[in-house]
């Protein structure tokens, strides 16, 4: 059974248990079949080669695309984030706060991607901008 989310479940915290019912993959993108369907970060404090973080506000983050090492490529899970640009469809961002411990950040839509150079990783990446639906 699929946790059923919405705006009063943002700060809970749920088990990869729960979680894995959504987001089917232990990679931050789960996609099928080209279509977005959610999103993990750690904002970069577990894994350090996908640094995420806030914009300006707490309503935008800036997302790092699929990839360790070596530039990143338009695969399947960053191509699914860039059509999700075009779609809208929001989709559940998941944050890991530890083992086990995952917080819902709520439904987030992409709104842009760019394909950049990291100078600290010296490689290209892909970042994603999110914006909170409904913000």
């Amino acid at each position: 059974m699929s946790l059923k989310l919405d705006t009063s479940d943002v700060g809970r915290v749920f088990s990869w248990t729960d979680v894995s019912t959504i987001h089917r993959s232990r990679n931050g993108i789960y996609q099928s079949d080209g279509r977005l369907v959610s999103l993990l970060t750690d904002f970069g404090k577990i894994n350090p080669c996908y640094p995420d973080f806030h914009g300006d506000t707490t309503d935008v983050i800036h997302y790092t695309g699929s990839g360790r090492r070596g530039n990143q490529k338009l695969d399947l899970a960053n191509g699914a984030l860039h059509s999700a640009i075009e779609t809208g469809l929001a989709v559940p961002l998941f944050c890991k706060l530890g083992v086990n411990r995952w917080e819902f950040m709520g439904h987030w839509q992409v709104t842009d991607g760019k394909y950049i150079f990291d100078e600290s990783a010296e490689r290209m990446v892909w970042k994603f901008t999110l914006t909170r639906s409904g913000a």
